[in-house]
């Protein structure tokens, strides 16, 4: 069943989540229930596909004990649920919530952009002019998804007009990021999925699209998806940008194992960029983390399914494409998760398709 705790029912997302999981509910041999609603229920296993990652407490109060409870994560404190735990905080003497614990931040250095995460304006400044010693600094709110809320800053002066802006509780308990500007940036995707004993890993790109008031906007990914585990994605021929990306991801999951007391998660998926900085020099850097269903996630239950299907089969090429307005013909093999109008976005179609991979020198 899924678990809403927003208000999207009438969205292509929420529909698209359904669609998601009954096809969690096939590869798990479940009955795919609907919507959590709190009404008694009796006493047979239930499978959660939220709509966010989940904070221990509220897991608990659903019987979610483990990864094999839900599709995507359970983390100790709301704010390990975004991306502020990818980096530090500016210093010793910087503000943090309760629960914060700086043994993350060390165990991913070298694997992530420069950046700070700050839960106080002074915090914010302080580490602003640190950052603007290498070129202009990008300030991330901690719940924003797919680009938005996100603004980049040439001076304390913009700072101090995004800051009043944000609450100051919110400021005190979710806290913003501040990173470096990076341009000409190709985000890759690299994850994995455990359900009902399957495992699968994946590297991909992400495309990029015009939504139906011309905005440029999340356009789906294409993957790569091998049966098995992370080592089993290692062991195929990728490029070196492939690799570079999953070696940053694979320094980054691990941490979350051994730094955040009670994380579990069965949906990872992290997004690494390969930018380049204001000295125009390449960089590589992973972004943050969705212990959650995402934008790829049809493309992984599709695969998934392939994989069921066929235990022969060691690797999927599976994309997913969100296509807004008329947009172009789909393929005669295409899965479709959601066509139709959007209150919110317009027309939109939302689909998977899904072919063998043949190249495993």
């Amino acid at each position: 069943m899924t678990y809403s705790s927003r208000d999207n029912k009438g969205t292509h997302v929420a529909r698209t989540r359904d669609v998601v999981a009954a096809k969690l509910a096939q590869v798990k041999g479940f009955e795919f229930a609907g919507t959590y609603d709190d009404a008694p229920r009796d006493a047979q296993p239930r499978y959660f596909v939220p709509d966010d990652t989940l904070v221990r407490p509220d897991a608990e109060k659903l019987g979610i004990r483990s990864e094999d409870d839900l599709f995507g994560g359970v983390v100790p404190r709301a704010f390990a649920a975004t991306k502020t735990i990818t980096h530090p905080l500016v210093d010793k003497e910087a503000r943090a919530p309760a629960g914060w614990s700086s043994d993350f931040a060390v165990h991913v250095d070298g694997a992530v952009l420069r950046g700070y995460t700050t839960f106080s304006g002074d915090d914010a400044h302080r580490a602003l002019t640190r950052l603007l010693d290498h070129g202009p600094a990008r300030i991330k709110l901690a719940r924003g998804i797919g680009g938005r809320g996100q603004f980049v800053i040439q001076d304390a002066g913009e700072l101090t007009e995004l800051l009043a802006s944000i609450d100051n509780a919110e400021l005190a308990t979710a806290g913003v990021v501040l990173e470096e500007h990076l341009d000409d940036v190709t985000t890759h995707s690299v994850g994995q999925v455990r359900v009902a004993g399957f495992i699968a890993s994946y590297w991909g790109t992400q495309r990029l699209t015009r939504n139906n008031r011309g905005a440029e906007v999340y356009g789906g990914s294409d993957l790569l998806v091998v049966r098995g585990g992370f080592d089993a994605l290692r062991q195929l021929p990728l490029s070196t940008d492939a690799q570079l990306a999953v070696s940053r991801a694979l320094v980054y999951d691990p941490g979350a194992d051994a730094c955040l007391p009670g994380f579990c998660a069965s949906r990872r998926n992290y997004d690494v960029v390969e930018p380049t900085d204001a000295r125009g020099r390449r960089r590589a850097g992973l972004l943050e983390e969705s212990w959650r269903i995402g934008g790829a996630s049809a493309a992984e239950v599709e695969a998934l399914l392939a994989f069921r299907d066929d235990p022969a089969l060691p690797a999927v090429r599976a994309s997913t494409l969100e296509i807004y307005g008329e947009g172009e013909p789909r393929p005669p093999h295409a899965v479709v998760f959601f066509s139709g109008v959007d209150e919110h976005v317009g027309m939109i179609a939302h689909y998977v398709t899904v072919e063998p991979h043949v190249d495993l020198r």
